[in-house]
């Protein structure tokens, strides 16, 4: 009787100790979730326990996945977000009898969805992330699992989110490993897996994606999309014609303009995805291989969107632009030397003019060709660039900024500059004419001009950075030579020269008071550069300005003691000085460069980023987002797209000229407009993106979007009509009809 009893009571306590061993911790399949205001975020396993894997040589595997259960309306991305975007990122550990560890993620097969003109690869609802850990060991002891992970989550705006997971695993004593709970995620994370493509994939150079092989006909396949596993590969949001025959499948697939090396050269890795006519769907991974020659004769559909412009097109737009370009604002300060040249140029002969004219346009040609170069060398390198990219650089306005004092103080007469020995040559140069003048203003004239953007210029640009480098160098060669074209015309022809009053000494006041836009000028780049870095901004440029102003003070008094053959120990302490200063802010320089670098998101200028601002007389201002511009298209409402940037002349007289006075901010009010406002005064890969799809590559941009109508696009120069015309009904049937 007590052996019979002690048996019920050790039976009882093995079956309560397995009841509290399995409710602990160590039998969890999925650990403590994380939870934000979008999702939910745990670490999940595909089995409650490891096997001893007495069998293997190593431990085996453990499948482990960050499980995502997001809120309606979110979505986070693939390993190729699209246009946009993040891939999230999942680093796993496994510690204790075994370890491991591991950051490859196996994808499901995301969704494509639409952003406001981009294309984004992403998932919706609740998805899994699998990951496969290697183990190291065959012990019997439990085993911690680990893993930090972050990711990005979109729906109106974007918000990153990041979590740390921990479950641990108990060891069975056998092979076999019971499935938890969980497994099912699994399975359906396999399902949605690509499978390896039976069929041959080939890509030729004309952007022709082609399978081949038995079970491909007009029957088993009537849609079709690729999806490429890196991004910057082909344009993602651009339709790709599909057809198909008998043992053969095609799609028409668009290269990303800026790809390099050419997405044809190169084996092409991606899933594509096939719907039958009973709309079930299937993911093949493919890796297609380049064929040179043209593709196999395929009946396609031709591809929807622009036309090839023909070069000849683009370098008329290009030089219309660069001569437009002299009554952009931005050139402003350099009409002080133009105006000198001018007027050095009365009563001068042809040869003179001839040369003033040929060295300003070489200064300003040569810029444009270094300039685009320059930016056709970053896009091919990957970078995403485009015109005034350089303003992005806080150090690039302030080191504009100097140049533009130091040419003051020059026009001010602190000290003169001179291309040789001051003997003969100083009294030339400081009246502002000669050659290194000349191609002094040229050049000096693209670097205050790039802030702007004029008319016929945006697509000239986005032309030249896509075709090829011979075209692209011509477009901009042709910009240039449009900039320089009025003074070439003023120089040659003597009618026009005559007419220019004769020098005398009204050109030392004239000389002095041009010398006040550059200062100007000069507030102007202070304010972009507070605008990019904040306070630091104000010490770095105006003590730098105080350092040039101390050492041009000192060059300029080594000067006249030089010219009067005096003291040359004090002119050759002056001058050292003088190097000093300038030393002293090139090293001041050059630590911007490394902060610039190291920066983080952008400052907002003026309102122009930031919470949404909505005042009693205007419109609802809010931050461009593409997801925000598409949730509030699909709601009906009206949007405004203001893609501006705080070192955009162009851009703040259009705000100043027509967007911001009472009548346009009455109207955006009474037809319930929302303002998008994208600040691309940091560089902002998405505002790039959103500019290239538009074919553009600078500011500003305006668009319009009326309810449930479609985008129109508006010039680059506003006027108050003309924006009321557009926001008008009546202006909208004009432009319908």
């Amino acid at each position: 009787m007590a052996r019979h009893i002690g048996r019920m009571m050790m039976a009882v306590f093995a079956m309560v100790s397995g009841m509290v061993f399995l409710a602990s911790p160590v039998w969890a399949a999925e650990s403590t979730p994380v939870v934000t205001s979008h999702t939910t975020a745990t670490l999940v396993s595909a089995v409650d326990a490891v096997g001893q894997e007495e069998s293997q040589a190593d431990g085996g595997t453990l499948r482990v996945g960050l499980r995502l259960q997001l809120k309606p309306g979110w979505h986070t991305y693939w390993q190729n977000p699209g246009d946009a975007g993040e891939a999230p990122h999942v680093h796993v550990m496994v510690s204790g009898s075994r370890s491991g560890g591991t950051d490859t993620v196996a994808w499901p097969v995301p969704e494509r969805i639409p952003e406001g003109g981009l294309m984004a690869y992403a998932y919706q609802g609740d998805v899994l992330l699998p990951v496969r850990v290697p183990l190291q060991g065959r012990g019997a002891g439990a085993v911690q699992v680990t893993a930090r992970a972050d990711w990005l989550v979109c729906a109106d705006v974007c918000v990153p989110e990041k979590g740390v997971f921990s479950l641990a695993l108990s060891a069975v004593a056998s092979d076999v490993v019971p499935d938890a709970a969980e497994a099912a995620l699994f399975r359906r994370a396999d399902a949605a897996m690509p499978q390896p493509s039976p069929f041959e994939a080939r890509l030729g150079p004309d952007g022709l994606l082609t399978l081949h092989g038995a079970g491909l006909s007009p029957d088993t396949v009537r849609q079709a999309w690729f999806l490429p596993q890196e991004g910057g590969v082909i344009a993602q949001n651009a339709p790709q014609p599909l057809s198909v025959q008998t043992g053969q499948l095609a799609l028409t697939l668009k290269p990303d303009s800026y790809a390099h090396p050419p997405f044809w050269q190169k084996p092409l890795a991606g899933v594509v995805v096939l719907v039958d006519a009973a709309g079930s769907r299937s993911a093949l991974q493919v890796t297609a291989v380049p064929v040179s020659g043209a593709s196999p004769a395929v009946p396609v559909v031709a591809a929807t969107g622009n036309r090839e412009r023909p070069v000849w097109s683009s370098l008329l737009s290009a030089f219309l632009g660069g001569v437009i370009l002299n009554l952009m604002p931005c050139v402003f300060p350099v009409l002080a030397m133009k105006i000198l040249s001018f007027a050095h140029m009365g009563g001068a002969g042809w040869r003179t003019r001839w040369r003033s004219a040929a060295f300003y346009t070489l200064g300003i040609m040569g810029c444009f060709a270094l300039l685009g170069a320059l930016m056709m060398a970053l896009r091919y390198g990957g970078s995403s660039v485009g015109w005034g990219f350089q303003f992005q650089s806080s150090a690039f306005v302030v080191g504009v900024g100097w140049l533009l004092f130091v040419m003051a103080l020059n026009l001010l007469g602190v000290f003169q500059i001179t291309g040789g020995r001051l003997a003969g040559r100083a009294g030339q140069m400081a009246a502002g004419h000669g050659p290194a003048s000349d191609l002094l203003a040229g050049l000096l004239a693209v670097i205050v001009a790039t802030p702007c953007t004029a008319p016929f210029m945006g697509v000239a640009i986005a032309v030249a950075l896509g075709g090829p480098i011979w075209s692209g160098l011509l477009i901009f060669l042709s910009m240039g030579l449009g900039l320089a074209a009025p003074y070439g015309v003023l120089a040659l022809v003597p009618g026009l020269a005559q007419r220019l009053p004769r020098p005398g000494g009204w050109m030392e006041r004239l000389k002095q008071l041009l010398a006040f836009p550059l200062l100007a000028s000069c507030v102007w780049l202070l304010w972009v550069a507070v605008l990019q870095r904040g306070g630091d901004a104000v010490l770095l440029m105006a003590g730098g300005a105080v350092l040039l102003g101390l050492g041009s003070w000192l060059y300029g008094l080594a000067q006249q003691r030089a010219m009067l053959g005096q003291a040359p120990r004090f002119v050759l302490g002056c001058r050292l000085l003088a190097l000093l200063c300038l030393l002293v802010c090139l090293a001041g320089l050059g630590r911007s460069v490394v902060m610039d670098d190291e920066s983080g998101s952008p400052v907002a200028a003026t309102g122009k980023t930031g919470a949404a601002i909505q005042g009693q007389d205007g419109p609802t201002i809010e931050p461009f987002s593409a997801e925000r511009l598409a949730a509030l298209r699909a709601a009906g409402q009206p949007v405004f797209v203001d893609m501006t940037a705080s070192w955009c002349v162009t851009c703040m007289v259009n705000e100043h000229v027509a967007l911001d006075v009472p009548s346009v901010r009455q109207a955006f009010r009474q037809h319930g407009v929302t303002i998008l406002r994208g600040d691309w005064t940091r560089r902002d890969e998405r505002i790039t993106a959103f500019l290239r799809a538009h074919d553009r590559d600078g500011v500003p941009l305006y668009l319009y979007y009326p309810s449930g109508g479609a985008e129109q696009v508006l010039p680059q120069i506003l006027t108050p009509g003309l924006v009321l015309d557009v926001l008008s009904p009546a202006g909208k049937r004009g432009k319908e009809e």
